[in-house]
């Protein structure tokens, strides 16, 4: 049949609608491909955030001046381990450690003989107070004599670790307060020998808050779940 102007061929009319079909697939897919994909939300512990900052860098591997460390711990150091410990003061420019964790007795004397006996100028080593015999009458009075022959033998000072307040116990479950009147013989000692006390009765207050997304320590503690002091088995912060 001839329909002279009219006339459509079937196979161009075809043709022409399937193209148009792949034309919409094209843009629907660009479309897709240019919104915005769903990212996955990182947890707080990994997240690692790079900074944005572009600026001359300076890094600072020795103090300008000679300084002081107050507060290290070093448990019956070996000569080796002190005389490495020196180089690597001498490469900060550290000039004295103090050295917190000197004991008591015997431990007291050869932690003293190994830092200052090699090192007379460059450690300072406090002593530590031993609760072995607690519960037994007289503590108080007997803490403050080994104190007194600590310092005798090199102790300049005295340091008391966090277990004071929060963990240390009586035989009969009562915790032992750092207001004790048990050791008030040990402080007047102290104030006796002119020595400094450096003691370490709590924690950061969110430590003992509940641990959970409201915490602002949480990364800190699933990194450290021993640093929490849950109500269960510690005084509150406030005490």
């Amino acid at each position: 049949m001839n329909f002279r102007g009219n006339l459509i061929s079937i196979p161009v009319l075809c043709a022409a609608n399937f193209a148009a079909v792949i034309m919409w697939a094209r843009a629907a897919t660009m479309q897709q491909d240019a919104a915005p994909r769903k990212q996955q939300t990182p947890t707080i512990d990994e997240y690692q955030p790079k900074s944005t900052l572009v600026t001359k860098e300076h890094k600072i591997e020795r103090a300008k001046f000679p300084f002081i460390d107050i507060h290290s711990h070093h448990w019956n150091p070996t000569a080796e381990e002190v005389d490495r410990l020196v180089k690597e003061m001498d490469t900060i420019n550290l000039r004295v450690m103090v050295n917190l964790s000197g004991g008591t007795g015997e431990q007291l004397k050869n932690t003293v003989a190994m830092m200052k006996g090699r090192y007379p100028e460059r450690f300072v080593v406090f002593a530590n107070m031993s609760y072995e015999d607690l519960n037994t009458p007289g503590f108080g009075k007997r803490v403050a004599a080994r104190l007194e022959e600590d310092v005798r033998n090199g102790a300049q000072g005295l340091k008391i670790f966090k277990n004071f307040g929060m963990e240390l116990k009586y035989a009969n479950g009562q915790r032992v307060h750092v207001d004790d009147p048990e050791f008030d013989a040990v402080f007047e000692k102290c104030a006796e020998l002119k020595i400094p006390v450096l003691i370490h009765v709590a924690e950061p207050a969110a430590f003992f808050d509940p641990w959970d997304y409201h915490n602002e320590r949480w990364e800190e503690l699933k990194e450290f779940p021993g640093r929490a002091r849950p109500p269960a088995k510690y005084p509150p912060f406030e005490r």
